[in-house]
């Protein structure tokens, strides 16, 4: 009868402690084992998997996409410039293993590797180039970045340069250069146009001299096309060729 309770309180300790050993990743996690402090050959997960307690312990990773905003930097640009910027990072770990042994808190190292770049290559950029080229910039800095990361399991997809913040004083600056720049491109359309016009009118008059009369009715319907506004005065222009007839010739 002692040796049947025993059994069954055997049985049900090694029941509870089994019960207690098992857990249940989901989908996006990874566990990293370490049995007596040596790390098992494969992350477990997902789903249900025993853990051996007290001889195995578990990391858990999670394998989602995480967004860190890289809070803002003062940088001075290659021309001298002096700005504030900030960034997005987004980045997920791939290597589950890797991001756990090779580096103590994967999350706060990416996430100084960027603020560290961050400043080192906008510094290295011109304020033009920075404004205007910034899918260029993104992409480099997704390159450095993802280089330091990689020995860590770390996988770095996008970097966004998102705020440049300038200046009130470069800001008057580029808006005066704008504007000149748009009356500059007004004032070339308007030339084109003046210079395409008098071509027009030169063909126009080329084909016209050898027919004074269809120059004469081109002039009286302009006048007529003048006339149909709400005119009160129409200034008429007589050629002297119309007059001889009627002056007639000196005699002698």
């Amino acid at each position: 009868m002692e040796i049947a309770l025993g059994v069954l309180i055997v049985f049900v300790l090694l029941a509870l402690y089994l019960l207690s050993s098992l857990r249940i990743l989901n989908e996006y996690e990874r566990a990293v084992i370490f049995r007596l402090g040596r790390v098992l050959p494969a992350p477990k997960g997902p789903g249900l998997f025993i853990l051996y307690w007290p001889i195995d312990s578990m990391v858990r990773v999670d394998l989602r996409i995480v967004t860190r905003v890289v809070e803002p930097q003062d940088v001075i640009t290659r021309d001298n410039v002096s700005i504030k910027v900030n960034a997005v990072l987004y980045f997920r770990v791939v290597e589950p293993m890797k991001s756990v042994l090779q580096v103590e808190n994967y999350l706060h190292a990416t996430s100084q590797v960027a603020l560290t770049t961050l400043r080192s290559t906008v510094g290295q950029a011109e304020l033009d180039e920075l404004l205007s080229e910034r899918d260029r910039l993104n992409r480099k800095l997704q390159e450095i970045i993802d280089g330091h990361t990689e020995p860590w399991g770390v996988k770095v997809s996008t970097v966004e340069v998102k705020d440049v913040d300038l200046p009130e004083r470069m800001q008057r600056a580029m808006a005066r250069q704008a504007e000149a720049e748009r009356e500059r491109r007004a004032k070339v359309i308007n030339a084109e146009g003046e210079f395409q016009a008098a071509e027009k009118l030169k063909q126009a008059a080329e084909i016209m001299t050898p027919y004074p009369m269809a120059l004469q009715m081109r002039f009286l319907q302009a006048l007529a096309e003048v006339a149909t506004e709400n005119n009160s005065t129409i200034v008429f222009p007589l050629p002297l060729d119309l007059l001889k007839p009627f002056l007639g010739e000196k005699k002698n």
